[in-house]
């Protein structure tokens, strides 16, 4: 069976699209998802599962809309492939302030034509790199400064996102080894 992680997009969020972890676990249970976990409360799960990400993103997706009443994109890596993004990152280097890291998480990998004219925008000091569906961010200050949004990825690259501290992406892959 393989470590998976589930994350989800905009729960809990100033008291908008409420679910609490408890019940999210549950449902996950219920969905056949093993060992599953959670980590805080924006909606990141660890869990073990053979099925395939896509399958596991439709069928929690499905699940939330049905049990909650409303729409939550759902984003799904397993442990090899959050290995792969944090050995990836061009700005977690020995000198790096991990508070100014992040990892934008792409739904699927968009065309090259979205991807190259997203390559184009300058909000220096910010910086971003796009690496298949992950996109590293360094922010020189606060991330809800910067405009290197998960909005402006989705409406520039044309897919669903959703971003997490570098932090909370150490974490995970943390708890998805377990």
């Amino acid at each position: 069976m393989n470590r998976k992680i589930a994350i989800l997009r905009g729960i809990n969020v100033g008291g908008k699209r409420k679910i609490l972890m408890t019940e999210l676990k549950s449902l996950c249970d219920n969905l056949g998802w093993e060992n599953v976990g959670t980590y805080i409360q924006s909606g990141n799960l660890i869990f073990t599962s053979n099925k395939t990400n896509t399958e596991l993103e439709n069928n929690l997706e499905k699940a939330i809309t049905e049990n909650f009443g409303f729409d939550v994109p759902v984003i799904v890596r397993s442990s090899k492939e959050l290995q792969t993004s944090i050995d990836k990152n061009p700005f977690f280097d020995g000198d790096a302030n991990i508070d100014q890291l992040h990892l934008t998480f792409l739904k699927e990998k968009p065309i090259t034509e979205n991807n190259e004219k997203t390559l184009t925008y300058n909000y220096e000091p910010d910086k971003f790199k796009i690496d298949g569906k992950d996109v590293f961010i360094f922010c020189s200050g606060k991330y809800h400064q910067s405009k290197l949004t998960n909005n402006f990825f989705e409406n520039k690259l044309k897919v669903g996102a959703t971003t997490r501290n570098w932090k909370t992406v150490l974490k995970l892959y943390e708890l998805s080894k377990n």
